[in-house]
């Protein structure tokens, strides 16, 4: 699999660079389609179960596909993958532009089942696209600055977070679901065009010099590797847990917004939420993280959880956008730190299978998130705090009782979970202490003039590293 090396003379940073624009043009764009057909499901069918099934149904290929997809990430060259990812994405946005357009004239009714297709596939994209950009990133940026560069990335997921809701509630009344999906297809071809203009380098000829194995055994390397360092063992099944606060997090909150607003309201809090995460996406790549990054790490999630406390509080725009805008200003302080600390520790010819298999686990709890959302909210917490209910005379005289309430409490209770996650976490001695343990496996600098031929990908890693994986264990 490989394309022809552009004719460009970009620096590896300047790689990056182009290559980061592009994401986040792409973000802005999936961002708008995701806010416009969340709202027209849950006005439709008025569930929050309906509305967490999409959401399901688009992370459940991920995670069956994601090992796969990071073994070949290593066989490949990073950029072809990004390439055929962008486009594959663009073809199922453009279904579902079609689904809408029949819709809209008649042809056919629409159901909530239509959209599982084409966010499955999406879905199976976008494992090949993950670990392919972040292995790129340890390729084109120093060790040194991979904090920043985190953070960038994490900007752009803040940047659509704060731009997607604001013009998808002002665009939808205008040009309705079909146009929101074209302005979709055209940030993928720009992310796609801009690849065209990179370079990403290959790996050094000492890291690509041993023949492939079996994709299976390749498969299982990335598994290898984690389970024979304890330090990182305990560093997945922390983040694991925080993914699955985080999964909740995100389903509950329009729920939540909708108890007591409109679509505009939604719109404008997930606005005002996302200038957070902006804001710490702009902190990460000015900062870069902290130094000790487990103690900072788990520092940061324990603020996380602290301010899903304020769940507690009446629900009104004001407060609501406030502690979305605290909490998804740790994110991208969270996130950049925790993958500072595996793009460190995981050799370059080693890191889209690990990724992969790293993401996959962790990730795998978001459609458990996802089914849970649904029948804890319905079922147990909004009944107990409706007027009357199991909780009203006791939990409902602090956070109030009434539509909303139960799930205002709900996230109370995840923090309590983020908190205590992180308290348990900082008691393992092997992750504690996993800077020192595990030695760094990724060099200084970059290879920043390695070409690769045409036809010539970097192919996976090294006899080394590979025994390594197989079961050596450096922690």
């Amino acid at each position: 699999m490989s394309t022809a090396e552009p004719r460009t003379g970009a620096s590896p940073l300047r790689a990056f660079g182009v290559t980061w624009v592009g994401h986040m043009f792409s973000l802005v764009g999936s961002g708008l389609t995701s806010f416009a057909l969340g709202v027209e499901v849950y006005k439709r069918t008025g569930s929050i179960t309906k509305l967490s099934l999409v959401t399901f149904f688009a992370t459940v290929p991920f995670v069956l596909v994601a090992p796969f997809a990071g073994a070949l990430v290593d066989r490949w060259n990073r950029r072809t993958v990004m390439l055929i990812s962008d486009l594959c994405a663009g073809i199922c946005s453009f279904f579902i532009w079609g689904m809408i357009a029949g819709v809209e004239s008649g042809r056919w009714p629409l159901e909530i089942w239509h959209f599982y297709l084409p966010f499955a596939l999406s879905s199976v994209f976008a494992a090949f696209r993950g670990p392919a950009l972040t292995a790129a990133t340890t390729q084109l940026v120093p060790k040194e600055h991979l904090g920043r560069a985190n953070g960038m990335l994490e900007l752009a997921a803040g940047s659509s977070q704060l731009i997607s809701p604001v013009l998808a509630g002002a665009l939808v009344v205008r040009i309705g679901l079909q146009g929101i999906i074209l302005i979709d297809l055209t940030t993928f071809v720009f992310a796609f065009v801009s690849l065209l203009f990179v370079r990403i380098p290959s790996l050094p000829p000492s890291q690509t010099a041993a023949p492939k194995s079996s994709l299976a055994r390749e498969v299982a390397q990335g598994w290898s590797f984690i389970r024979t360092r304890p330090g990182l063992v305990g560093l997945l099944a922390s983040s694991t847990a925080t993914n699955v606060v985080l999964g909740l997090v995100t389903v509950l909150i329009t729920p939540l917004v909708l108890s007591f607003g409109d679509a505009d309201t939604l719109g404008a809090v997930l606005s005002l939420a996302g200038l957070g995460m902006l804001f710490g996406g702009i902190a990460m790549s000015i900062w870069g993280g902290p130094k000790r990054l487990v103690r900072g790490l788990l520092g940061l999630q324990m603020v996380a959880g602290f301010v899903l406390f304020g769940g507690a509080l009446p629900a009104n725009m004001p407060t609501v956008a406030l502690c979305a805008g605290l909490f998804l200003f740790t994110m991208p302080l969270i996130m950049g730190t925790l993958q500072s600390i595996w793009q460190r520790k995981v050799p370059q010819e080693l890191q889209g299978r690990v990724f992969a298999t790293k993401r996959m686990i962790a990730i795998a709890s978001s459609p458990l998130a996802s089914l849970l959302a649904g029948p804890l909210a319905d079922r147990f917490f909004e009944p107990w705090l409706s007027p009357g209910g199991a909780l009203a005379g006791s939990v409902g005289r602090v956070v109030g009782t009434g539509t909303g309430r139960g799930i205002g409490f709900l996230l109370v209770v995840l923090g309590l979970v983020l908190v205590v996650n992180s308290l348990v976490t900082w008691l393992v001695p092997r992750v504690r202490h996993i800077e020192a343990e595990l030695p760094d496996a990724i060099p200084d600098k970059p290879a920043d003039n390695v070409t690769s031929l045409p036809g010539n990908p970097p192919t996976a890693g090294g006899e080394p590293a590979l025994a390594a994986a197989a079961g050596d264990s450096r922690s």
